[in-house]
């Protein structure tokens, strides 16, 4: 065992940060499942984005629930809650889907939930970051996860909120008001991964008939609907539409910030989700990435 791992035995208390970064965002509940299973205790949790929602739903104790639910979906399930908003501010407004949340976690005030929680959204207007520490917590994480292109931006106390990893993916500062034995970060920008090697199986294969199945499909269809299918000629010559594009160079600018955030705030702890695990859409693979966040977890804290 090494000094590393010997000090950290008597370390037990975490501040948890959870990282924007889409659907790599699943690899936050394998975190959260070992960190759990191995006796460390989330005394403190901020996240961005998909940061936001995975770790909002924690902090109101119903991970489980929201991780069930979010396997069960089927086709007709996420067409039903995808609501058009037919403008050019996004396309999908999240009324549905925010009502099924609420039906699924209820709609606590996060001064009242048994984690303490800071959810972070950008201020698009006022060019800032906006920490969401009191108030609904639903509303905390619409306005947390307003992916530009895909959400329309959400107004809250006067603010044009849009998602937060556009000006901090890496949602450290919140943390340092906090006296726990240990910072973890979760940075879903890590090193890239160039071998065939595939994220570990988890134990429960995925169902053909879910939805998340279909999640890529759906956002090509609606993709169609509002961008025209020619291409430039800069994009046909790299087979990219400006859909792709947009979600690149978005990726591409919160993994930068984010490698800004930990090294002028290191964390004591550092967990890499590699870059190119997954597309920020392709929530088909939630199995994988749960299973490849608690490999990292072990792979980082483990003995």
């Amino acid at each position: 065992m090494t000094k590393a791992h010997d000090k950290l035995k008597n370390k037990k208390s975490v501040s948890l940060i959870l990282g924007s970064g889409g659907a790599r965002g699943l690899a936050h509940i394998g975190i959260i499942r070992w960190l759990e299973e191995q006796g460390y205790e989330i005394r403190f949790v901020s996240g961005s984005s998909m940061g936001a929602l995975v770790g909002g739903v924690y902090a109101a104790g119903k991970l489980d629930e929201f991780v069930d639910w979010f396997k069960k979906l089927t086709n007709t399930d996420i067409l039903a809650l995808t609501d058009l908003a037919w403008d050019r501010s996004g396309l999908i407004k999240g009324d549905k889907l925010f009502e099924t949340f609420k039906d699924l976690i209820g709609d606590p005030n996060i001064e009242d939930l048994p984690i303490p929680f800071t959810a972070v959204a950008t201020d698009i207007e006022n060019e800032k970051e906006v920490w969401l520490q009191t108030g609904s917590l639903l509303k905390a994480i619409r306005a947390s996860i307003s992916l530009p292109m895909i959400f329309t931006p959400y107004h809250l106390h006067g603010m044009t909120l849009i998602d937060g990893g556009v000006l901090n993916p890496m949602p450290i500062a919140p943390t340092f008001s906090q006296n726990n034995d240990l910072s973890i970060a979760v940075d879903l920008a890590g090193t890239p991964i160039f071998d065939s090697a595939k994220p570990m199986e988890s134990e429960e294969d995925i169902e053909e008939d879910s939805w998340l199945n279909d999640i890529t499909g759906l956002f090509g269809s609606l993709k169609e609907r509002f961008l025209s299918k020619d291409k430039t000629d800069l994009g046909r010559s790299f087979n990219l539409d400006v859909y792709e594009v947009s979600n690149m160079a978005f990726d591409s600018m919160q993994n930068t910030i984010a490698r800004q955030k930990l090294a002028a705030y290191p964390p004591d702890i550092t967990i890499e989700i590699p870059r190119n695990a997954c597309g920020m859409m392709e929530f088909t693979k939630v199995n994988e990435m749960i299973a490849l966040g608690y490999r990292m977890a072990q792979e980082t804290l483990g003995e």
